[in-house]
């Protein structure tokens, strides 16, 4: 089983983050690409793409990519992303293990800011979406140049903010519910299904979670019964099934997450009671051992979405190294361009291989990553600008 995901933050971690990012800021004021970059003259219009950019000096460049863990196989992935990036640009990578918690995140990402010995280019997968206001404040302050994946509030936009906070950049949760929801509902055809949401104050899980509440309506003979946090946790998730098997027992036909991770959790739960054949799973993500569970005879799960760990991080880097080395003005971007939402794929085991190919040639995909720009690479291109509407 897959080790603990992310948690929720304590109080104590949001004050503790709050005075750190204060002592840091003492004095800091918002500055602009054509300070900050270490080369090149941004003439950027609202068609710029990024793509075929010719970076020139990267040396002073380091890479910096913030994971809420590394055992989950979707954070370690977009270390993996990271690494390839840095290795293909010739760029030093440091990796921060925020190990769930918020507070490990902030202190970790300022204490490799204040170094001050590079400029910075910061991916953060974020643990909450509260952490992205002193996150981006140390980024101002340092000068680096940030892009935050996944989480972040609605209010706050890089806009707002000033070209340190280059973008935010997610794939569409509703539409991963709703994809997964639908595959699910078909399959199964009536009966109840219970769901495993990610961490409560997370808009990744919020979004995903709508999506299923909306797309369920349109089945009628398919009931959801109930719907547990599980915090993105493989071990809370197979305690959480435990529980809802205990209270509803043969009335679940099939089980939704929210994450990989947590359908990992799930389906041992279910594998180890007395429904075991009996329940249908989908989920998001696509992981390695999901497809290898897809691959089998008696496969159970039937649904799936496509995004990539690798793909969310280099894309994100990527962006913020536009911005650094003068290639891009952020504040000349359209707003779509600097709060993003990018394409989400509904898979099932008919079409696995078409997503699953690009995995065995991660490398390549980086060069294509450089060769289109950020924005209009396959299989993940710019669909739309956020924030993302709830239904």
């Amino acid at each position: 089983m897959l080790t603990a995901g992310p948690r929720r933050r304590s109080s104590a971690a949001v004050a503790a983050a709050g005075l750190a990012s204060v002592a840091l800021l003492a004095g800091c004021s918002s500055t602009s690409s054509a300070n900050n970059a270490v080369g090149g003259s941004a003439t950027t219009d609202a068609n710029y793409t990024g793509a075929d950019a010719k970076l020139g000096d990267t040396s002073k460049l380091q890479i910096v990519a913030s994971v809420i863990n590394t055992t989950n196989p979707y954070f370690a992935s977009n270390i993996e992303g990271a690494k390839a990036l840095g290795k293909k640009l010739n760029i030093p990578v440091q990796i921060v293990d925020a190990e769930g918690s918020s507070q490990k995140e902030i202190s970790k990402i300022q204490a490799i800011l204040a170094q001050g010995n590079k400029t910075n280019v910061v991916f953060v997968n974020t643990v909450a979406s509260s952490d992205v206001p002193p996150i981006i404040s140390s980024c101002k302050q340092s000068k680096a140049f940030c892009t935050i994946w996944w989480n972040k509030p609605d209010d706050y936009e890089p806009w707002d903010q000033g070209n340190n906070f280059v973008a935010f950049q997610k794939h569409g949760g509703v539409d991963s519910g709703r994809c997964t929801t639908k595959t699910l509902a078909e399959s199964i055809k009536t009966g109840g299904i219970v769901a495993l949401a990610g961490v409560q104050d997370s808009t990744t899980s919020a979004t995903r979670v709508a999506g299923l509440k909306d797309e369920i309506k349109k089945y009628p003979d398919v009931k959801l019964l109930d719907v547990r946090p599980a915090n993105w946790d493989p071990q809370l998730a197979f305690q959480e099934t435990q529980n809802l098997i205990a209270k509803y027992g043969d009335q679940i036909k099939g089980i939704w997450a929210a994450d990989d991770g947590m359908i990992i959790g799930a389906k041992e739960a279910v594998d180890k009671s007395p429904l075991k054949g009996k329940v249908k799973f989908t989920s998001d993500g696509l992981y390695p051992p999901v497809i290898d569970v897809m691959k089998s005879p008696n496969n159970p799960i039937v649904g799936e979405t496509f995004h990539r760990g690798y793909m969310a991080s280099a894309m994100g880097l990527y962006t913020a190294i536009l911005a650094a080395t003068g290639q891009m003005d952020p504040s000349k971007l359209p707003h779509e361009k600097r709060d993003s939402i990018f394409k989400i794929a509904c898979v099932t085991p008919a079409n696995l291989a078409e997503y699953t190919k690009y995995d065995t040639d991660v490398d390549g995909w980086i060069d294509t990553l450089i060769k289109s720009g950020p924005w209009n690479v396959q299989p993940v291109p710019l669909v739309a600008g956020g924030p993302e509407k709830l239904p």
